[in-house]
């Protein structure tokens, strides 16, 4: 992308004025990005129109691609990947962070005089990825979108291959799972009255509603916003469908029915969001909400999170098979739910522990070392 503008003269009367003013006879420059590579020189003409029309013809000549039937633009490209997410009902959510990659991606392309997509080598990934300031995961979870956006491109031949797969995935250190404890379960529930101080009743009742969902039914908090009226039958709380075609659902406790029908409602489909608002905005709200209530119980580390984790190692700890467990959560596979909670199965322990009592049990050296503890048990004293 190119920028005109007047190199003003040490004798023009508007030189205090900057670069901005363009009503002088001061000669025209121009400086950006052609092609990834700085310009900065003169355009040896004081007519602004001029300039203008060569800046344009000077770009399209040095972007224009040979392959210029077949070119697509960035901005385009990304366009066209959201027509598609939207076509397959991805999740709101989802489509949120692509739209958030495209425009981040549309504006470094656009400081470097990048235009077509062709033009996105694994060098200008490599500057495109250093401009990122999240975390390891967070990096790596933009680096997923990134290649996926550009596997579509591939797809659909606009571009020859995908050099985002060649960019090394950061390191990640798995957090372990860290579900409240019951004394902070607690806390969180008694913080409610100081909470309704502050906030009101009305919101202390729908926020106490809504950590009840999250911790008896272990969903995520943007589905949790998106719980509709429909979903809750009796006790029963509709969580999915699978593959095969049959319902999942979920027995909430009576007490969690009770306080989700009492909380006031602000909507005729849902129980904790309006519809009208974007799914992003609504979520952001109550995650305010939830820190709030945890600074007022002093519960640090929290997040929504958190009461899935609690949802599922409550179960586990309760003697529930780990494959059950994982149908709850709604996991693609058993093995995403053994890597996070398998510590806590409380099953393998209790067979852990019975297999090492059989194993000593049949052990040559401790049978001796019993046996002679026996003898030594069983010998009458001997009297003098």
């Amino acid at each position: 992308m190119l920028t005109t503008y007047r190199r003003h003269r040490k004798d023009c009367p508007r030189r205090n004025e900057g670069r901005k003013y363009r009503r002088c006879r001061c000669p025209i420059w121009v400086d950006g990005f052609v092609a990834r590579q700085e310009i900065r020189k003169s355009l040896s003409t004081s007519d602004w129109q001029k300039a203008q029309d060569f800046v344009r013809d000077w770009e399209a000549k040095e972007l224009e691609p040979k392959t210029a039937g077949q070119s697509i633009t960035v901005q385009e490209a990304g366009q066209r990947f959201l027509a598609d997410a939207k076509a397959r009902q991805l999740n709101e959510s989802t489509v949120y962070k692509y739209r958030l990659l495209f425009t981040q991606l549309e504006k470094f392309s656009s400081t470097r005089g990048l235009r077509y997509l062709k033009e996105l080598d694994l060098q200008t990934l490599d500057q495109f990825r250093s401009e990122w300031h999240d975390g390891p995961r967070s990096s790596l979870k933009r680096l997923e979108r990134l290649r996926a956006f550009l596997r579509f491109s591939e797809r659909r031949k606009w571009i020859d291959s995908n050099p985002a797969i060649e960019l090394k995935a950061p390191k990640i250190s798995n957090r372990p799972t860290l579900p409240f404890t019951r004394e902070e379960m607690m806390k969180i529930l008694a913080a409610l009255d100081k909470y309704a101080d502050r906030a009101g009743l009305a919101s202390a009742q729908r926020l106490r509603a809504f950590v009840l969902l999250l911790r008896y039914s272990g969903m995520r908090i943007g589905d949790a916003v998106q719980c509709g009226f429909g979903r809750i039958k009796g006790n029963k709380l509709f969580l999915y469908t699978q593959k095969t075609g049959v319902a999942v659902q979920c027995i909430l406790p009576d007490f969690v029915i009770r306080e989700i029908e009492a909380a006031p409602k602000t909507s005729k489909r849902f129980f904790f969001w309006t519809g009208e608002s974007k799914l992003h905005t609504v979520i952001g709200i109550w995650q305010r909400s939830l820190q709030s209530l945890f600074a007022l119980a002093e519960v640090q580390g929290g997040h929504a999170h958190r009461f899935r984790d609690t949802f599922a190692v409550e179960l586990l700890l309760a003697g529930i098979p780990l494959e059950r467990v994982s149908v709850l959560l709604g996991h693609q596979s058993v093995r995403i739910t053994e890597r996070h909670y398998s510590p806590w199965v409380r099953s393998r322990q209790e067979q852990l522990e019975a297999d090492l009592q059989r194993a000593w049990s049949e052990d040559p050296v401790a049978l001796m070392q019993t046996k002679g503890t026996l003898e030594v048990r069983d010998k009458p004293e001997r009297v003098n």
